[in-house]
């Protein structure tokens, strides 16, 4: 399959990351498994035979491709979910629901006209015509509100800063009592800032092991775990896997895609 990706408009950067159009075929009666760590973001997805809006996944998700097919994905801001469901993200999380459920008619009419634009879905015009469409329907969201930015400034922080380990650090800089912080990223995010910092980590860790690293205790040690057992143990439990595990199926396999969903 192939991953096509689309920076967000500006006026939208608040509210949306980016776009991404897989389009895929696959041999017939065979299946191509896509698991992924999802980045701490609400999706918006719709393909020919469903549209949902999807709440952030704490654990690996797996979506499996079959025949020949195509979605276009919405990544949003951890600002744009509440904005966009008008509700907290703690509702949403590990669990989709259909786009009219937060948009309405307008998630129904939407999706027809995305699905009417991906005529032909290898062609670049056809995934700027649905990313347009997508674009003007969320645009009635702005502007984002003062929380949401500071919840997209938080997220930022700990996904752009590797020396970030504990919550405490996270308080410090945006002068928050850990209560307020807790509350703020449940309700934008639906889980707890010591889950954002275990997923950035997580997701680093999944780029190294899939890049065949020399040593498991350094990846350990380079992501600021205090033993190498630690860092197994928080590993397993969001994926299934131990690192050592995770390292040589992408030996065997080499897939195409990345540690995020998107």
């Amino acid at each position: 399959h192939t991953i096509h990706r689309y920076p967000a408009p500006e006026e939208l950067r608040e509210l949306l990351q980016r776009f991404w159009i897989p389009v895929w075929s696959v041999d017939p009666g065979r299946q191509a498994p896509q698991r992924v760590l999802q980045y701490p973001c609400a999706l918006i997805v719709i393909a020919p035979d469903y549209a949902r809006f999807y709440g952030v996944a704490s654990g690996l998700s797996t979506t499996t491709l079959v025949g020949d097919g195509w979605a276009v994905g919405v990544m949003c801001q951890p600002a744009g979910g509440t904005m966009i469901a008008g509700r907290s993200m703690a509702q949403f999380r590990d669990r989709h629901v259909e786009l009219t459920e937060v948009l309405g008619d307008a998630g129904a009419v939407l999706a027809g006209q995305v699905r009417a634009a991906m005529d032909r879905p290898r062609r670049t015009e056809s995934h700027a015509a649905a990313t347009a469409l997508v674009s003007g329907t969320v645009r009635r969201f702005l502007p984002v509100d003062d929380e949401g930015i500071l919840a997209n400034r938080i997220v930022a922080f700990v996904e752009q800063g590797p020396t970030v380990t504990r919550v405490g650090q996270v308080c410090e800089r945006f002068e928050l009592t850990e209560r307020a912080l807790q509350r703020l990223v449940r309700r934008r995010i639906g889980l707890s800032p010591k889950w954002l910092i275990q997923r950035r980590r997580l997701q680093e860790a999944s780029v190294r092991l899939r890049s065949d690293p020399a040593s498991l205790a350094d990846v350990a040690a380079d992501l600021g775990y205090a033993d190498q057992p630690h860092f197994t143990r928080d590993f397993r439990s969001v994926t299934g896997m131990t690192p050592g595990e995770f390292a040589a199926r992408y030996r065997a396999v080499r897939p195409d895609g990345e540690s995020g969903t998107g």
